[in-house]
């Protein structure tokens, strides 16, 4: 048994966000398995490098509703879930939806906005709905925010409050482009802007991929050893507060995505190291000593990864 409707839809997208974003396969890759899982996706880097412009390529490659929020310093909750309004002519209340009703919400520059704005969106990605006036309202499904973020020493900046960090399946960076790449970028390359990209899949389609990607079989040790790499961040000796539970769910989610786009039907451990970094180092808060000794929480990460026994791999079923 494998996963087709899953890898075929994810060959599809990829290769559709790969002509505009070059020299990144990993990057895209780690993307479209985030929007399988169905999580969210925080893609962290200097400004310049193509965030939004990788977040708005996932969004055209599907069909569906998707939007844009750029986050500044006056935007308000309101903008964000939406608000009911007072119609006089009909004499009743009517909700108007804000941006976050779409199947793919791009949350550009996310730690420009305020903390009360940063929580009214992270209380929707949590619940994939909003209550506005004692009257709650469902977001579209499948709905996947990929909030973008400069660092957080850049002026005009809030920091993301840890524990709203853990709403994230995934922190990526998108990193300096190779030379080559950079090249076709200044030259013009007449492959694609994100505007022109087509979607080359329906949301049924996306829907049926991530049912299938829930359902791929998980062997009780290798999601013994995801939550045994979870628990030893938070034995860490330079570890504050380690992984959360959903962290240890986070692990599995992503690795099962994984698996789903090779075509396998079946999590290996192999799966589980490949997303270790990005699913769990930004739910480490260090300590004072390890900060001052300007650790970090990757190398963290690696060290849990090399200090964990691996089971075998087992055989899908």
């Amino acid at each position: 048994m494998n996963s087709p409707r899953a890898a075929e839809a994810a060959t599809l997208i990829a290769e559709n966000v790969r002509r505009v974003i070059h020299g990144k396969p990993e990057l895209v890759r780690l993307t479209v398995a985030g929007l399988l899982a169905e999580g969210h996706l925080l893609i962290e880097d200097v400004p310049g490098l193509g965030k939004t412009t990788l977040a708005r390529c996932l969004a055209r490659s599907i069909g569906g509703r998707w939007s844009r929020i750029q986050f500044t310093p006056d935007l308000l909750p309101s903008d964000i879930t939406g608000v009911t309004v007072y119609h006089q002519r009909d004499e009743r209340f009517t909700f108007h939806p804000g941006a976050v009703f779409a199947n793919v919400v791009v949350a550009d520059e996310i730690n420009r906005g305020t903390p009360k704005t940063q929580s009214a969106l992270l209380e929707v990605m949590s619940e994939r709905r909003v209550t506005v006036d004692g009257e709650t309202h469902e977001v579209p499904r499948p709905f996947l925010v990929v909030a973008t973020q400069n660092p957080i020493e850049m002026e005009g900046t809030y920091r993301l409050p840890e524990a709203q960090l853990d709403r994230f399946l995934m922190r990526l960076s998108v990193g300096y482009p190779d030379l080559d790449s950079e090249v076709r970028v200044v030259m013009g390359d007449p492959a694609g802007e994100s505007d022109d990209l087509p979607a080359v899949v329906d949301i049924a389609t996306v829907r049926e991929a991530i049912a299938e990607v829930r359902a791929l079989h998980v062997d009780r040790a290798v999601a013994e050893y995801a939550v045994r790499l979870a628990a030893a961040t938070r034995e860490h000796a330079a570890v504050r507060y380690g992984a959360s539970v959903r962290g240890s769910i986070a692990l599995v989610r992503t690795a099962q995505a994984l698996a789903a786009i090779d075509g396998r039907a079946f999590v290996t451990p192999d799966d589980i190291k490949d997303v270790a970094v990005p699913v769990l180092a930004h739910r480490l808060v260090l300590t004072p000593e390890a900060e001052l000794n300007l650790r970090g929480t990757e190398e963290i990460v690696a060290e849990v990864l090399t200090s964990t026994s691996a089971p075998m791999a087992s055989a899908g079923r």
